[in-house]
């Protein structure tokens, strides 16, 4: 299936598959297994709701987890909210997402990813480990082509024996 102005094909499946059509209210629901994939995004969660024009909102809920092909995250959370046109993915609870190239593990309980800039906010609880470095703090902005993270909210930085402290 082809949709959205940049021609991205999507396909799915699941064990049950239900939907509603409508001038205003289309949508798909997949359950037990469901699985999505796009061009840029691969996701599986026990429940994933397809919805809008040519499907450009995804909703997934239930053991979420997947990849960001395009930017090379890994990623597993609570609940998923994509939407496809903007290509901004916000997860939530207890989310894990992990940069496969720069191997950095990243957690917190909220984080929104913008693919096309390739940038990252994280809120509460974030961590995000690299090697021997580990960073804390209640906030976070992660530029991945910057390679630069921005820390706030009682930020800490481990490194080896070593800690620093900041107010950002």
């Amino acid at each position: 299936f082809t949709s959205l102005s940049t021609a991205e094909k999507i396909s799915f499946h699941a064990k049950k598959m239900s939907g509603t059509a409508g001038n205003k209210n289309n949508s798909t629901v997949l359950q037990g297994n469901a699985q999505v994939k796009t061009e840029s995004m691969e996701i599986r969660a026990d429940e994933i709701i397809l919805s809008g024009k040519d499907f450009g909102f995804i909703n997934a809920t239930g053991n979420v987890s997947g990849k960001s092909i395009e930017s090379e995250f890994d990623f597993s959370c609570k609940q998923m909210e994509y939407d496809r046109e903007t290509e901004i993915a916000i997860l939530k609870g207890n989310v894990s997402m992990i940069d496969t190239k720069n191997e950095i593990n990243a957690s917190a309980q909220i984080i929104e990813y913008n693919q096309k800039n390739e940038v990252a906010y994280m809120q509460i609880d974030v961590k995000l480990v690299q090697k021997n470095n580990t960073c804390t703090g209640a906030n976070a902005i992660y530029k991945k082509k910057e390679q630069t993270l921005e820390l706030s909210g009682t930020p800490q930085i481990i490194k080896d024996k070593d800690t620093f402290k900041a107010n950002e």
